[in-house]
């Protein structure tokens, strides 16, 4: 069994972001699981479009855990920033499932506003059945928009078909994949006073059309 369980619920309230929808054809998330990775030593975590002086919390994953970000870089140094603190809001939700915690520094510091409430009642899923995941996640299609207020949107898909949920008992669940394993994601992003892009609203649709291949 993939990861499974989406954050939100379908699109139902997309109506509040700027869709551009992601483009179909590569793969996506699966379902039982977070998103989210670890440092740089097992996924490809930006290293880039970090503020300068911004003390930024570490976030470290099991080496058996791994999230790969495809399309980090734009050519557009503000997308970039953008896409880069998205991919450190996923990381901060995993790294938060594998302490078994729902308070961690990292997770407050990447979400605020619904998006931290809803990736807290996300967590506490895994952590009240004492399970994590292990494999590899892939982010991609990763398109980035501004509002006029100012907020930034980022529309990706997941490939979640090679995560895994791992029991308390440490039994990895390997069902194969269905169309669960794709996942459509819909957030918004406002940057703070240190310059942290920070995600204020997540919405999901598993078993997506747009991202399955």
């Amino acid at each position: 069994m993939t990861r499974g369980m989406a954050r939100t619920g379908a699109f139902a309230t997309a109506g509040i972001f700027l869709l551009t929808g992601c483009s179909g054809g590569d793969g996506s998330g699966n379902s039982n699981k977070i998103k989210g990775a670890d440092t740089a030593t097992h996924s490809a975590y930006p290293s880039a479009s970090a503020s300068p002086g911004v003390q930024r919390p570490k976030i470290t994953l099991p080496s058996s855990t791994k999230n790969v970000f495809e399309g980090q870089h734009t050519g557009d140094p503000k997308k970039d920033a953008v896409l880069a603190d998205n991919a450190r809001m996923v990381n901060s939700e995993d790294d938060a499932i594998s302490r078994g915690k729902t308070d961690t520094q990292a997770l407050d510091f990447y979400s605020t506003g619904a998006a931290i409430g809803s990736a807290q009642v996300y967590i506490k899923g895994w952590v009240a059945d004492g399970a994590t995941w292990i494999g590899t996640t892939r982010y991609f299609d990763r398109k980035v928009s501004f509002r006029s207020d100012g907020a930034a949107v980022v529309i990706y898909c997941s490939d979640e078909s090679k995560a895994f949920v791992k029991d308390k008992t440490g039994k990895v669940d390997r069902s194969p994949a269905t169309s669960d394993a794709y996942v459509l994601y819909n957030t918004r992003l406002v940057k703070s006073g240190q310059g942290v892009w920070r995600t204020v609203d997540v919405d999901s649709k598993r078993g997506a059309a747009e991202c399955q291949p």
